[in-house]
């Protein structure tokens, strides 16, 4: 149990989320806490310094249905006051006023509201800044929507001529018949700037059989990605992918999953990428995915083994196997991923062959050669 002392000094260094007027059983979350809001519920206080997401769903009086999930990303600073007041009528958190939110701020930090915020879950926090680990300021002001506020309401329409998967299909013909949907025209569009992922590359002036070659092996595409929209910075791509899943994973967020699977699509989809940069995206990657695991906040559909990322991890783990030379980190986390997959999912991946692609005997004349890269023991690989 947290000594006083300990708790006193964690609420005044800890950012607080202030919010004000929320009607009873609104279900409010930050990163991957959830609260149900009750007649004392004011807020949240004790949030550590950085990134986080927070999001809400109005409900019915009787709290047994729910409206579809608003979010925002926040980067908090060290005794940082962020003040939301609810809009009865539009049924959402809206800014106050400068003058006002300076008159709260100095009531928070004179603890006139302390009684009334709940603790943010220090014990859950590192799951989080596994999932975030990537997601800096730049990043949230890059992706954003104007305002700030992720929500599928205002997505109506906004993927109508893209390619989508039965799944999709079924979870955009749920909003539009959603009671809480109302008409596109009454929310003017606003997604999030992520960065454009051509699904299928078009070139003039090429021989069929490289055109062919392009879209088959996505490589081309993501040194160029990298160069052009990321400044060079797989970090700054890394984050765009973090920022993805979030605002899907916590935000439901259909414009967010299609830009994450876009992201995942064409980093398991490039076949000659040198290897060396495709150990730093992958291991990067992969420590997030292994270690946060999967969320109770998916329905079983999304992992179920005819979905997209079964086939695309299956391919990738083919690739690992039939390569002639793979990096030891890039080996060793394919590794952990598999096993993350098989074990929580259920999810198998037969090779063609009799062995196993990624566990290989030390004397196997056909495994692949491990390169290792010339970095200190225990590191975190980095960018060049």
């Amino acid at each position: 149990m947290m000594d006083a002392d300990k708790a006193l000094e964690l609420v005044k260094s800890g950012a607080t989320l202030l919010l004000l007027d929320v009607p009873q059983y609104t279900l409010i979350g930050i990163d991957t806490q959830v609260f149900s809001v009750g007649p004392a519920f004011e807020g949240i206080k004790m949030i550590p310094r950085g990134v986080h997401f927070v999001f809400y769903s109005s409900s019915t009086r009787d709290g047994k249905e729910f409206s579809p999930i608003t979010g925002f990303f926040i980067d908090a600073g060290y005794s940082q006051v962020v003040v939301r007041m609810w809009d009865q009528q539009e049924e959402r958190l809206i800014k106050v006023p400068e003058e006002e939110e300076e008159r709260y701020r100095q009531a928070v930090r004179s603890f006139e509201f302390d009684k009334h915020l709940g603790p943010y879950d220090l014990s859950l926090y590192a799951d989080w800044k596994r999932l975030a680990n990537y997601i800096t300021k730049s990043t949230i002001e890059r992706l954003e929507p104007i305002g700030g506020e992720i929500t599928v309401t205002y997505e109506h329409g906004m993927l109508k001529n893209t390619c989508k998967s039965a799944m999709e299909r079924v979870l955009d013909e749920q909003l539009r018949n959603s009671k809480f949907s109302s008409p596109a025209e009454e929310h003017p569009k606003r997604g999030c700037y992520y960065t454009p992922i051509p699904r299928i590359i078009k070139r003039k002036g090429i021989e069929s059989e490289q055109l062919t070659s392009l879209n088959l092996d996505k490589t081309e595409l993501l040194e160029t990605l990298l160069v052009k929209d990321y400044g060079g910075s797989e970090e700054s791509l890394l984050g765009e992918l973090q920022f993805a899943f979030i605002a899907f994973l916590m935000g439901q967020s259909l414009e967010a999953f299609m830009q994450w699977k876009s992201l995942v699509s064409l980093l398991l989809g490039c076949t000659e990428a040198p290897f060396q940069t495709r150990s730093r995206l992958f291991t990067k990657k992969d420590r997030s995915v292994g270690e946060a695991g999967t969320s109770a906040l998916l329905d079983d559909s999304w992992f179920s083994s005819d979905s997209f990322l079964h086939r695309l991890c299956k391919d990738f783990f083919s690739l690992v196997q039939d390569a002639s030379v793979v990096d030891g980190d890039l080996l060793s986390w394919t590794r952990k991923l598999k096993e993350l997959l098989e074990n929580s999912l259920g999810w198998e991946f037969q090779q063609k062959s009799a062995v196993d692609g990624i566990y290989f005997e030390e004397n196997d004349e056909y495994a692949p050669v491990v390169e290792m890269l010339d970095e200190p023991s225990g590191s975190e690989p980095t960018s060049s």
